[in-house]
């Protein structure tokens, strides 16, 4: 059990310093090749903060582990709102442009109906798992018209300037790491599961969840304490619509898995209700004058109760 423990311990730290490494090795690479910073930050960082996530799904997939991807995927949607988004609203405010909140928040709550309505059926099949991936398409075909025509109220995002060697180092480190320790960490999350008695998808839902999604929290953190709290609101929009399109979809590529319905009702509800609040808030408070919308403390204060709610909901049940 202690060696389980700090195997986890390791793995997260090592998928967290890789993640970020292949954050700026990745949005470089696509600098030098010609690619906007706004499609850069929509795609290259996005995934880069979805990263853990989609590696810790595909080896929980190849361990046949498949529970601990579905609940990886979700958890992390709830903690990238409730704990990610409303530590930062706490610290700061923040400014929502008109494609956030006309756009991309609608386009996730329909991902969000059109999940719920695949897994209703009590399975994650193979053609549920293509169906999402035409959705990724569809979403990255979305971004690469929008980069074409933003306006001032639309956030984006920069990187800084890395030459195409170091890029290309970066890049291929940070992938081989994120794969070794995502593989160690599914290792010592499954032994812990068992050794505990708790479910797969419990342990995805939560140790794993908050683990993997601790890169969008430390951006965020860091990007409210410096006083551009709005970047936050795009990396959590960005890295969800990708822990759903992709992330979920991983394990249903190596042949059906069951999920009980626990999974769409109270888990996938969970996500479904704290993006609505999300999208309501940003469609109530917005101001013409200025087009955008402001995201307060209160938000903050209900996003962080929710994801304490839910999570004494996993205790209880």
């Amino acid at each position: 059990m202690l060696i389980d423990l700090l195997i986890v311990a390791i793995s997260f730290a090592v998928l967290l310093w890789s993640a970020d490494q292949f954050i700026i090795g990745a949005a470089a690479l696509a600098r030098s090749i010609g690619m906007s910073p706004l499609l850069i930050g929509m795609t290259i960082v996005s995934v880069g903060t979805s990263a853990p996530e989609i590696i810790v799904s595909l080896m929980s997939a190849l361990s046949n582990a498949g529970s601990l991807a579905v609940g990886n995927a979700l958890g992390s949607n709830i903690a990238n709102i409730g704990l990610v988004l409303g530590i930062t609203l706490l610290i700061s405010p923040i400014r929502v442009g008109r494609t956030t909140a006309f756009s991309d928040l609608p386009l996730l709550l329909a991902t969000i109906v059109l999940c719920a309505v695949l897994l209703s059926d009590g399975v994650l099949s193979t053609l549920d798992a293509l169906i999402l991936l035409g959705g990724l398409a569809l979403f990255l075909l979305r971004m690469g018209r929008h980069s074409q025509r933003t306006n001032q109220s639309d956030i984006t995002t920069d990187t800084a300037q890395t030459s195409t060697r170091k890029a290309l180092l970066l890049f291929t480190m940070g992938l081989l790491l994120l794969v070794g320790s995502s593989r160690a960490l599914v290792f010592g999350a499954v032994n812990i599961a068992t050794a505990f008695n708790v479910s797969e998808l419990v342990i995805g839902l939560t140790i794993v969840a908050v683990g993997t999604s601790l890169p969008e929290l430390a951006a965020s953190l860091i990007s409210a304490i410096r006083g551009h709290a709005d970047i936050a609101i795009g990396a959590v929009i960005g890295s969800n619509m990708f822990n759903l399109l992709v992330v979920l979809s991983l394990p249903g590529l190596f042949g059906d898995l069951l999920v009980a319905p626990v999974v769409v009702f109270r888990d996938l509800g969970t996500v479904f209700i704290t993006t609505s609040i999300l999208a309501l808030f940003s469609w109530v408070t917005w101001d013409k004058p200025s087009q955008t919308a402001r995201l307060g403390r209160v938000l903050g204060g209900l996003f962080l109760s929710s994801y304490v709610l839910y999570y004494a909901l996993l205790i209880m049940m």
